[in-house]
């Protein structure tokens, strides 16, 4: 539900509610009640354990990314916009949409590639198990805009306020992240290992708790994908009750008279 805000003036309510057959749910509440709990329920439980799993990668991330690492990291990049993002004569910085790429779903983590590829003809494959690819890529980023280009910068779903992966589209250029569960349909143009560009002393040190981790985040991410899973289930019963006692017709004339509305202003 969304509130108008300036309701009668600007906007007005428009009521769905309409277009239910109350008399004949009426009789179903039951099962709709018990539907409607079961399904809240399991998506709590999924946020907890996806929440439970971010902190942990963080964790992770915390343990092997040293002053020494990020400043490697912004060296390669700037050596890569050298190589791969010549200069604009315009002065005019380019423009930076932000689109989420992948997601975690009730079928498990999954990322648009082929969205990606559509595209870019020249990708670079960042092998990254511990959220490292944000220090390269904010850079590339910056870097891009800086020198007219329109970029798509990609968050982590898992972590929204860091990059795992960028599109440069006018140069046919991505850098799209690919952990170990997610393969890239086709073989990258360059393939850059960040997980190796750790420290090796620290990587050693914390090789027993970054198995650990891994290991423990990704079992919570895997009940959370079980959670997401029953909710759907439950959720495919909701539509199963409630469909059959929907005027959609009535839901098209509603439609179309919002729609009819917003062309006379």
């Amino acid at each position: 539900m969304v509130e108008p805000k300036y309701p009668g003036a600007v906007e007005r309510y428009v009521n769905m509610g309409d277009c239910y057959n109350k008399q004949a749910l009426w009789p179903l509440r039951e099962a709709i009640m018990v539907c409607m709990a079961g399904y809240k329920g399991c998506y709590q439980r999924a946020y907890r354990c996806l929440d439970a799993a971010s902190e942990i990668m963080e964790d992770q991330r915390a343990m092997l990314l040293t002053d020494e690492l990020s400043q490697k990291l912004a060296k390669r990049a700037h050596g890569i916009l050298s190589r791969e993002v010549p200069r604009r004569k315009s002065m005019e910085p380019g423009h930076v949409k932000q689109r989420f790429l992948g997601a975690v779903t009730h079928k498990g983590p999954l990322c648009l590639y082929d969205t990606a590829l559509a595209q870019c003809d020249r990708i670079y494959e960042l092998t990254d198990s511990c959220g490292l690819a944000h220090e390269l890529l904010i850079h590339v980023l910056a870097g891009a805009a800086a020198r007219g280009y329109d970029v798509v910068a990609c968050p982590d779903p898992m972590a929204p306020d860091r990059l795992a992966h960028l599109l440069i589209p006018p140069l046919g250029l991505a850098f799209l992240t690919a952990p170990a569960a997610l393969l890239l349909p086709e073989a990258p143009y360059r393939r850059l290992r960040l997980d190796t560009a750790a420290d090796s002393e620290v990587l050693r040190q914390s090789r027993p708790r970054l198995r650990f981790a891994k290991k423990v985040s990704a079992a919570l991410v895997e009940e959370a994908v079980s959670s997401l899973a029953q909710a759907k289930a439950m959720h495919d019963d909701l539509e199963n009750i409630y469909n059959p006692h929907v005027d959609f017709l009535l839901v098209d004339e509603m439609a179309q008279d919002v729609w009819d509305e917003i062309l006379t202003f």
